[in-house]
């Protein structure tokens, strides 16, 4: 950011990066019985916490939402919840198209799960670990995914899982509490947030491992679509060390927040 303003392509901004982790990884920036409320969090906590201690600009007009990954997931989501909080948006490489980016991993995270005979058993057994693997942070990000999407407070670790462990049947019923919350099936609800936002920016890495590209692809023609103003850029990249797309993502952010910029949308 310090180089960017040195060099002239951002005006000085106010950053805030809110540490929204827990316990399983990633929060999705959502409000869970097994997590925590981490969208209330952000939302009534810690922006009216800023506007009161920080020499904001207050009002959507001059704040926006950002992420990478899980956070690119929650600025969209976020930003569709939350147009009267946030009036810019960028979104890199988010969780969309839930159908690949998670489903094709669930099978691996069951067969680890039964074999450790049950999630909490699992989950101690992951914790111990010195060296965590591969597959291991796979079914991790699947139990972190469903404390997001699927919390039950009277299920084992207070989670719903989007399988079976008795059989390793596919257990629709949940997956489609999940899908409740892919931006992909939530943007007609939202569209209007979305069509007076500032700034709806979105990219990803053409080598995406999570394939998260054709979820962004079908998203930006669903934004077309609906005649939402947006960009979108792809990269020849994969979801990994990708930090540098900040550098075109932050000019951006820092135009639509101006405040020689009017407020028209």
């Amino acid at each position: 950011m310090d180089a960017l303003i040195a060099r002239g392509a951002c005006d000085e901004m106010i950053l805030v990066l809110p540490d929204c982790f827990t316990r399983y990884g990633g929060s999705q920036y959502l409000n869970s019985s097994a997590t925590g409320r981490y969208e209330d969090h952000v939302v009534q906590e810690l922006v009216p916490h800023l506007d009161r201690t920080y020499r904001t600009l207050p009002g959507r007009a001059h704040r926006g939402v950002m992420g990478k990954s899980s956070g690119g997931y929650g600025a969209l989501v976020l930003a569709m919840r939350h147009p009267d909080v946030f009036g810019a948006m960028v979104s890199h490489s988010g969780d969309v198209y839930f159908e690949y980016c998670y489903r094709g991993d669930v099978p691996r995270f069951c067969t680890q799960v039964q074999e450790a005979g049950g999630p909490e058993q699992w989950f101690a057994a992951f914790e111990a670990k010195l060296q965590k693997k591969q597959d291991d942070m796979t079914a991790l990000n699947i139990l972190a995914m469903a404390a997001a999407y699927s919390p039950n407070p009277s299920a084992p670790l207070g989670i719903d899982l989007p399988c079976d462990l008795g059989t390793g049947a596919f257990r629709e019923d949940v997956w489609r509490r999940w899908l409740d919350h892919d931006p992909l099936r939530m943007i007609e609800r939202h569209a209007e947030a979305l069509r007076t936002a500032r700034l709806v920016y979105l990219d990803c890495g053409t080598r995406d491992e999570f394939h998260l590209q054709h979820g962004a692809r079908l998203f930006t023609r669903r934004l077309a679509a609906l005649g939402i103003a947006h960009e979108y850029e792809e990269f020849p990249d994969g979801h990994m060390n990708v930090q540098y797309r900040y550098d075109v993502s932050l000019p951006r952010m820092s135009r639509a927040l101006s405040p020689a910029v009017g407020a028209t949308r």
